[in-house]
């Protein structure tokens, strides 16, 4: 039951960070339309999405079960 609850807890802890990724992507689009953007600004929030990009995929990483050889 305990590994049922850790890989529940995993699994809502990606739905955050993709909705927190897709939240960053509407960001980084508008800002990209503005002329007079800071590019520096930009930057960070896309080193923010790649982070969580990362984040997820190690997170789904841990729910796939371990194979004995």
């Amino acid at each position: 039951m305990q590994k049922e609850e850790h890989a529940k807890s995993i699994q809502t802890r990606i739905m955050e960070l993709q909705m927190e990724h897709r939240d960053l992507d509407d960001v980084v689009a508008r800002l990209a339309a503005d002329p007079h953007v800071d590019e520096l600004q930009v930057k960070r929030l896309k080193k923010r999405k790649l982070f969580l990009k990362d984040s997820i995929a190690r997170l789904k990483s841990q729910l796939i079960p371990d194979l004995d050889a």
